[in-house]
């Protein structure tokens, strides 16, 4: 039996732009190499690790020439953890790439006609800007080099994130920067304490072990929501932790477990029972409450969510006599948001559970021309629903990644409001379905918003006016 061919060492390669999914590029004899954790000037020697036919995706292993706009990553598991992998970009850059991505997207593969972009909003906060994390516990930790060949008897336990395409290995989290005090201190305490009592770690390969996952929630208005998921079922030992939980952290206004036995991760389908305090944190924005529960959908950077949708309301252009459709509503943040300039907002989500969520906030909020329906989105906006409650002036979209279901364009288009207000947390899904409205829809205005520092990911907002 042959060996394989030894995937080749290019020594020396400049790297010269930033493409999509946070890595970089390089360009060595016309064929693209993709290049991850690195930034453009940088003069790298990188290890081929996937050969295709009209790429290259490689790793680096060793710099001759350091980028004059490159810094020094703050977080320690750079590199390892599969997160903010822009941390070597200074933060006007990252904002300069993200806006070029909504562009190439829209304009350059799109081919769409769009006015001048509107310069990226940036986030205040570089760092812990996140309201909500989840760590895994394992049993399997990731090890380095140098530990592997230590031969010494190592702790095998972690409590952090998964390494990048390895399910069954985890990164054992010592600071993480992406969400606020006292979101460390809470993870580190859990572990120290599941270690000196000799609490099991989750083996995520024979699924096996009393402690899975932590999650942790918290809000612009201080409060404070800690989950617990448990994969055995101990009474004993899971009140000896949530105890210890509840007298060291006095802070958390909402601790609650759930006891997960499924082969996947998700809580969505489980009972979460709580220990102390509220089944749910308040958010706050412009004077408004959102109940946040543990299966709650809320954006996860509360200060940018409050930009972001204060420039879908004035796309909008209400004056209070509009009829609104906020499609894929989720917790009604948006319809609730703009409901006070509306005469009527309709919202339509596929999770009951949020939509239950949705008429609580409306409720919360003494907000009372707000109506909101659970269902596929594709089967509930027909020709039959718009006729009964109304065709809408302004349509508000803030789909998922995958965009727009061609369904909900039909309907779209049936309807023909006078304005679309497209919030997208993908520019490429968003650029196919502006080209399926724009023989209908001029764009005419266009504003990005930077939801996650440190990241590639960009959120866009487009306002298309009827021709």
């Amino acid at each position: 039996m042959g060996r394989k061919n030894k995937l080749p060492l290019i020594r020396e390669v400049e790297i010269v732009d930033i493409a999509a999914e946070g890595k970089a590029i390089a360009k060595i004899e016309g064929m693209v190499v993709f290049v991850p954790y690195v930034v453009p000037g940088d003069i790298i020697d990188v290890q081929v690790v996937k050969k295709k036919k009209n790429y290259i995706e490689a790793v680096p292993v060793h710099f001759h020439k350091y980028s004059p706009i490159r810094k020094q990553p703050v977080c320690e598991h750079f590199g390892t953890c599969g997160g903010c992998k822009w941390q070597p970009l200074p933060y006007l850059q990252q904002l300069e790439f993200k806006q070029k991505q909504v562009f190439d997207n829209l304009v350059r593969i799109g081919k769409l006609d769009i006015p001048e972009i509107t310069p990226i909003v940036g986030s205040d906060n570089e760092f812990f800007y996140r309201n909500k994390l989840e760590f895994t516990f394992s049993n399997n930790r990731w090890l380095t080099i140098d530990e592997i060949e230590s031969g010494k008897e190592l702790d095998r336990n972690a409590l952090g994130f998964h390494i990048p395409e390895m399910f069954d290995k985890i990164l054992d989290v010592k600071k993480c920067w992406l969400q606020c005090d006292p979101s460390n201190a809470i993870r580190d305490a859990v572990k120290q304490f599941a270690t000196d009592n000799g609490l099991t770690f989750f083996d995520l390969r024979k699924h096996g072990g009393l402690l899975r996952n932590l999650i942790i929630r918290t809000a612009s208005t201080g409060e404070l929501m800690v989950i617990v998921c448990f994969y055995e079922d101990d009474e004993a030992l899971r009140n000896l932790l949530m105890n210890f939980l509840s007298e060291k952290f006095q802070e958390i206004t909402s601790l609650m477990y759930v006891v997960n036995a499924k082969a996947n991760d998700t809580i969505a389908d489980q009972d979460i029972i709580l220990f102390k305090g509220k089944d749910h944190i308040i958010e706050e924005m412009e004077g408004l409450q959102f109940k946040v529960g543990p299966k709650s959908f809320y954006q996860t950077n509360s200060e940018q969510a409050y930009k972001l949708y204060k420039i879908t309301r004035e796309f909008a252009e209400l004056t209070g006599d509009e009829t609104v459709y906020d499609l894929y509503t989720g917790t009604g943040t948006i319809a609730n948001f703009v409901a006070r300039q509306s005469k009527r907002v309709i919202g339509i989500e596929y999770v009951p559970d949020a939509i239950e969520d949705a008429k609580v906030n409306s409720q919360l909020n003494n907000i009372e021309n707000t109506v909101f329906f659970a269902g596929d989105m594709k089967d509930v906006l027909n020709q039959k629903f718009i006729e009964q409650q109304g065709r809408p002036d302004v349509v508000i979209l803030d789909p998922p990644r995958a965009g727009v279901h061609p369904n909900v364009i039909d309907a779209l288009l049936f309807t023909m409001p006078q304005r679309i207000v497209y919030v997208s947390c993908n520019p490429a899904t968003q650029a196919r379905d502006l080209a399926l409205l724009n023989e209908y829809y001029a764009i005419t205005k266009v504003q990005p918003v930077d939801m996650f520092p440190q990241t590639h990911h960009v959120e866009n907002v487009v306002q298309l006016i009827r021709k």
